[in-house]
């Protein structure tokens, strides 16, 4: 798929209307938003993104628009594991409730700029070398099997990394926040508010979650528009989703392993890439191997089956846990 410049400069566009038209309403006037307010914006990401993929489908060809679609999703589900940590660091930092939107909103540009530094060495690499396709699939891999064996440690508070940690002791911070201002003037010193390590660790553990979410994509495709954008997409409406979803995050007890089993089949799919594209000299002699090449549209399958079971799942488990009421005579 070559990509046009008039699509590059287009998207880019659509995308800075977006987020600057978002940031002239959040920014403006930082507040806890209502669940209509964040069902409009989410619909509005939502529907771009179904809109975007059909017109990908439309002008290149159906198989680059089922492309978008099951790296969007797949993107959109790893980001919703996101929103665990993202609670936890809010509470870790005592984050006001209507300075949270605010936060999010800047800790997305962050990781936004940060992924698209990983996508475009990721492709850079991939292009010159095949035979990390083995290195991602193994990693996607192993990824799964410890998200099986270990869970997600949700319940866990949140530990400041090291970037946080030697922040925060190199500059001055204060104890409080001062409304949206990164510093603030206490007893005359000028001082950073908590403000600065709250964005640096949404977007510095943004990067982490990266490490699996942007290999899981290559995947899927390997055009750089397609990972680019789906990631773009998916993290729009991670704001919106964690204001709706909230406490019945914890509802959804089978994500961690909907996630494992995306990543897993995704792993095998890297592998089974490969193999078909092998150069490697100790495996078949540096010549491909043929394997089963498994097709976008099963991909797509895949994910969208797996979701939709742990989503289903989750439900279930929780009506059968609950306690039964009986009424007294």
């Amino acid at each position: 798929m070559t990509v046009p410049l008039w699509l590059w400069a287009a998207t880019i566009a659509l995308f800075l209307v977006l987020f600057t038209f978002d940031f002239l309403i959040v920014g403006r006037r930082p507040h806890v938003p209502k669940p209509p307010e964040l069902l409009r914006w989410l619909g509005l990401f939502v529907g771009c993104a179904i809109a975007f993929g059909l017109f990908l489908g439309w002008q290149f060809g159906t198989d680059i628009g089922v492309q978008f679609f099951a790296g969007w999703l797949t993107e959109y589900s790893l980001s919703v594991d996101n929103l665990f940590v993202f609670v936890l660091i809010m509470a870790r930092f005592y984050v006001p409730r209507h300075l949270q939107q605010y936060v999010l909103m800047w800790g997305i540009i962050i990781a936004l700029v940060l992924r698209g530094i990983f996508i475009a060495l990721g492709a850079a690499i991939l292009a010159q070398f095949s035979w990390v396709f083995y290195l991602f699939g193994i990693f996607l891999i192993i990824t799964a099997v410890k998200l099986l064996t270990h869970g997600e440690d949700t319940d866990e508070e949140y530990q400041e990394n090291t970037i946080v940690r030697v922040v925060g002791r190199m500059v001055p911070v204060a104890p409080d926040f001062d409304g949206k201002n990164m510093r603030t003037t206490i007893g005359g010193k000028r001082m950073f508010t908590p403000l600065l390590l709250v964005l640096i660790a949404i977007g510095t553990t943004d990067v982490l979650f990266a490490l699996d979410s942007i290999p899981a994509i290559f995947g899927l495709t390997q055009i750089p528009f397609i990972v680019f954008t789906a990631n773009v997409f998916a993290l729009m409406g991670l704001r919106q989703l964690y204001f709706l979803l909230g406490n019945l995050l914890d509802r959804l007890v089978y994500l961690g392993v909907g996630l494992a089993a995306v990543l897993g089949f995704i792993g095998v799919k890297l592998i089974f890439t490969a193999l078909h594209e092998n150069s490697l000299p100790f495996i078949n002699s540096g010549q491909p191997v043929d394997v089963l090449q498994i097709s976008n549209w099963v991909s797509l399958a895949v994910i969208i089956g797996i979701l939709a079971v742990t989503v289903v799942a989750s439900l279930l488990h929780e009506r059968r846990t609950q306690p039964v009421t009986t009424e007294e005579d």
